[in-house]
């Protein structure tokens, strides 16, 4: 027996993509019993990479994830003011190494495009959506010890970092913009209207798991604009080896099988969201859709 290591370029491409995509799940399941704050959210976004673009060189962006946080931290030490808690201090550190000097950008130019969600792909064009550019600034916060935490901003990813003296909300999006309220309150009009006023609840922070879902929400909610209820459908069930406790999710994925005619899976999917969700007008709906089904199934 050989001691040397596996050629994966002489192996069928469709068996690699298919042991790439078996190890992400399986990473992802072992995540999925994580408490929230020992959750590694850009390890874990590699794998969710990994999924939709198995033959990416997925090491390469973790090393590059690597770099970002050494590099961070070198800076950090060197920055008296930051290491010592201000806020704008270390705005303008995070800043710098991702934007100024790592390049990394809002894709304004192709903004639906699936790339923009995938971290691996973001990794090597420097260029994605809001959240896939904050959980790069959340990456290298982390690394340095610092606090940061996702927002739940509609419609736009927003990120708090903090400090001693208060916190900067930050837009990752934008070149790592440092956002007042009177500009938060000018993105929101521009996403819900000129009506829409800034209210409670817009700057609560949100967790890891919450951060990663919305990431490939992006992906789910393209792939349904597109018709692929299949592709979907994979997304859903991916984002629920992360959050199994997830009863939305779960009824989404319910309605996907419904559609797909998957009707014993789409049964399992909805009565794990009665479990979940416990009593409401929603469950109601959904305990009638399963009665439903079940007679198709008779």
């Amino acid at each position: 027996m050989s001691g040397r290591p596996e050629d994966n370029s002489a192996q069928d491409p469709q068996s690699v993509a298919a042991r790439a995509r078996a190890e992400a799940r399986a990473a992802l399941d072992a995540a999925g019993s994580l408490p929230d704050p020992e959750l590694d959210i850009a390890s874990i976004a590699l794998q969710f990479a990994r999924i939709n673009a198995p033959e990416a060189d997925w090491r390469a962006a973790a090393e590059q994830l690597s770099a970002l946080a050494r590099d961070t931290v070198a800076a950090a030490v060197a920055d008296r003011e930051a290491d010592g808690g201000d806020p704008l201090a270390r705005h303008a550190l995070l800043r710098r190494v991702l934007h100024a000097e790592g390049g990394f950008e809002g894709n304004e130019e192709d903004y639906d495009a699936l790339d923009n969600a995938n971290l691996i792909r973001v990794l090597e064009r420097r260029r994605g959506l809001p959240v896939a550019l904050g959980i790069l600034w959340l990456h290298v916060a982390e690394a340095t010890g610092w606090g940061a935490h996702g927002l739940d901003f509609p419609g736009h990813f927003l990120l708090a970092l903090e400090g001693a003296r208060g916190q900067v909300v930050v837009d990752p999006f934008n070149g790592g913009n440092a956002l007042s309220a009177p500009e938060l309150r000018q993105l929101l009009k521009r996403l819900e209207g000129e009506r829409a006023e800034l209210r409670p609840g817009l700057l609560a922070p949100v967790g890891k798991r919450a951060v990663l879902l919305r990431l490939q929400n992006n992906i789910k909610l393209r792939l349904l604009r597109t018709g692929d209820m299949e592709g979907a459908l994979a997304c859903t069930e991916d984002m629920l080896r992360l959050a199994p406790d997830a009863a939305g999710l779960w009824r989404e994925a319910g309605l996907m099988q419904q559609r797909l005619d998957r009707i014993g899976a789409a049964i399992t999917s909805l009565e794990r969201f009665l479990e979940l969700a416990g009593a409401g007008e929603a469950s109601e709906r959904m305990r009638l859709l399963i009665e439903e089904l079940r007679q198709r199934l008779n």
